[in-house]
């Protein structure tokens, strides 16, 4: 499934250059929303208002106060209710693509490797889920990324969660736990220093575009647990920022 590449590749840019230019951020956008129905039997998740507005907005509003400007987001269920909110709600100074995945749900792996012609050949790139609220400073993210050069460096926070990433000592992805069945994956015989909650916001390099070989639908932090023994695959704790999941039944008393 994977092709061994060079660890070292950067892309098509220096680490000077990749420090100061804007990079695209790739929206996942295409779920089905399940843990929301009925709300999204009939609307997208994305559409869904959290605190008066929906929340892709949120996101939209975040990128656009932080300097992004070129994004991607790949649609599926109600897709075409998703690109006729855009076309009618254009926010200016954001160029927006889409990554149609009508014909078929590809998940986050997939849903990334899908998008690969609007994601390669600009360095590395920001992944952010559409459900999640935070103040988390994306140029902070990024640049830590490029200082480390990993595959990817995944936003985490020491929270309450089902799943776990387990990580050692330096930040690098060890394993991975489910704390509701115990189920656990580890990467290695060393073990791991502490364990940590993915934030849904990740850096990814271009460089795996080269390692991953299929077009098949699949989990990206499932690929993660296979990539990393191979590749560094690195953390970034971001526990002092706000962060909501914003499709969390809770936030909507109709669901609870």
């Amino acid at each position: 499934m994977w092709r061994q590449g060079d660890e070292g590749k950067m892309g098509l840019q220096t680490k000077i250059d990749l420090i100061t230019m804007i990079p695209t951020v790739m929206i996942l956008a295409a779920g089905t929303g399940s843990r929301m129905r009925p709300l999204t039997d009939v609307n997208p998740k994305a559409l869904l208002e959290f605190r008066g507005k929906p929340m892709l907005d949120h996101i939209f509003s975040k990128l656009k106060a932080q300097g992004f400007h070129r994004i991607v987001i790949n649609i599926h269920h109600f897709a075409g209710k998703i690109k006729e909110y855009i076309e009618k709600n254009p926010v200016d100074s954001l160029e927006i693509n889409f990554s149609d995945e009508s014909e078929r749900l590809m998940d986050t792996g997939g849903g990334i490797i899908n998008a690969r012609k609007y994601l390669e050949g600009c360095g590395p790139f920001i992944v952010h889920n559409v459900d999640i609220f935070s103040d988390i400073d994306l140029h902070r993210l990024y640049e830590y990324h490029i200082r480390h050069n990993p595959l990817a460096t995944l936003a985490v926070r020491q929270r309450q969660t089902s799943r776990n990433l387990l990580v050692d000592k330096d930040g690098y992805l060890q394993g991975w736990r489910n704390n509701d069945t115990g189920e656990t994956v580890m990467i290695s015989d060393e073990g791991f220093e502490r364990a940590v909650a993915f934030s849904g916001v990740q850096v990814i390099d271009p460089r795996i575009f080269e390692i991953i070989d299929h077009s098949e639908p699949f989990s990206i932090i499932r690929a993660y647990l296979e990539l990393a023994r191979d590749y560094p695959v690195m953390v970034y704790d971001h526990s002092d920022d706000t962060w909501i999941d914003m499709a969390h039944r809770g936030n909507y008393p109709e669901l609870s």
